[in-house]
């Protein structure tokens, strides 16, 4: 008969274990998190044409008022002999009419923003690291590098973003398709409101966008959710291995208990010539009692043994002229009940006052 391992017909590299805490604790501080990209940016879109469609007016009388005075200030500089506005003069004007252009959008900017921001942290709470921006030799690999451009991650976010602006075309399609005859009528309308109707229109345009676009977001990080898990998942040999590393090797940790019972046990033979008696069961057990009244109320345990040991101590015993007596149910007794630098149980109280009472006689200390 031939013995045979089914496991030799596993695919070792399967990962088929879920992760455990500490590799998604190790992912997390390499800064691979599940997170959509898209969640950040529909937040932050909608919430911009959302702020425009409750502060188009303001904005729009605040353009206009950077225009008055722009156009305010233009005939006052170029009175010049030369009739043209001079280089410094027009540096000034243009400035003025950025910083002011700057104020008003800065705040509807900010907000999106902000907005994008706490739609990102509330994907991966708040935890920042550093190690995703050191530089890496692995990154100027031109191999890997095309190994990352044509991976099956690339061509599916590829294929997300031609279905994204598919999907987006058709809604830009079909809304301004039914505001055709409104927008040829515009060079009939008087300035401010066709600036109004353009503006109306790009604004309802973006929230129909951004409203589909977090359609899109939810069903991206429900995909980078799995496909975080599949990748974070382990096979069984990685499971054990990190058990291994976190524990320790089972042979080292054995290796060390081993020293330790060594250790223990040199201890032990160095107190045992101080014990008053050794009690043995003649082939199996043997316990080393010492009763010290200055010191503890009760006889308590200074070494034990079993087989090989039990007989060393014995030895040990011999050497150094401690009593040996033989009680086969009190050392079994001791032996399983009692701990090394622990005192007798009270029930066995009378059987050990016994033993050391017939010790003490025969050394004439009684």
């Amino acid at each position: 008969m031939l013995e045979y391992n089914l496991q030799f017909f596993a695919d070792k590299d399967d990962k088929t274990e879920e992760p455990t805490q500490k590799k998604l604790t190790d992912a997390r501080s390499e800064g691979q998190v599940a997170k959509s990209r898209e969640v950040g940016n529909c937040l932050g879109l909608f919430v911009f044409f959302l702020v425009l469609r409750f502060m188009v007016g303001s904005i729009g009388s605040s353009f206009i008022d950077v225009f008055k005075r722009m156009y305010e200030i233009i005939p006052v500089v170029t009175v010049y002999p030369s009739g043209q506005m001079p280089s410094r003069e027009m540096s000034i004007v243009f400035r003025q009419g950025i910083y002011n252009i700057v104020s008003i959008v800065l705040p509807i900017m900010l907000i999106g923003f902000i907005v994008a921001f706490v739609g990102n942290l509330a994907q991966v709470k708040w935890k920042p690291t550093t190690k995703p921006l050191k530089p890496k030799l692995s990154k100027l690999d031109p191999m890997k590098g095309l190994k990352r451009i044509f991976s099956p991650n690339s061509i599916i976010e590829l294929l997300k973003s031609i279905v994204k602006l598919a999907l987006i075309g058709f809604i830009c399609y079909t809304y301004i398709k039914g505001k055709v005859l409104i927008l040829f009528d515009l060079y009939e309308l008087p300035l401010m409101q066709g600036i109004s109707l353009i503006g109306n229109t790009i604004i309802d345009l973006g929230i129909r966008i951004s409203a589909f676009y977090i359609v899109i977001a939810a069903a991206d990080f429900g995909y980078q959710k799995w496909k975080f898990h599949k990748d974070m998942k382990m096979s069984k040999q990685e499971v054990k291995d990190e058990f291994k590393n976190a524990e320790g090797d089972p042979q080292v940790k054995g290796a060390i208990k081993a020293k330790m019972r060594e250790a223990s046990r040199r201890r032990m033979m160095q107190e045992l010539p101080k014990a008053d008696v050794v009690i043995t069961n003649p082939t199996h057990y043997a316990v080393a009692i010492k009763y010290e009244p200055s010191e503890r109320d009760a006889p308590y345990v200074i070494a034990k043994g079993e087989g090989y040991l039990a007989q060393k101590i014995k030895e040990v015993a011999k050497e150094n002229k401690v009593e040996i007596v033989e009680n086969k149910p009190v050392a079994r007794m001791l032996y399983h009940n009692v701990e090394i630098g622990e005192t007798v149980p009270p029930e066995l109280y009378q059987a050990v006052a016994e033993i050391l009472a017939f010790v003490y006689h025969l050394q004439g200390k009684i």
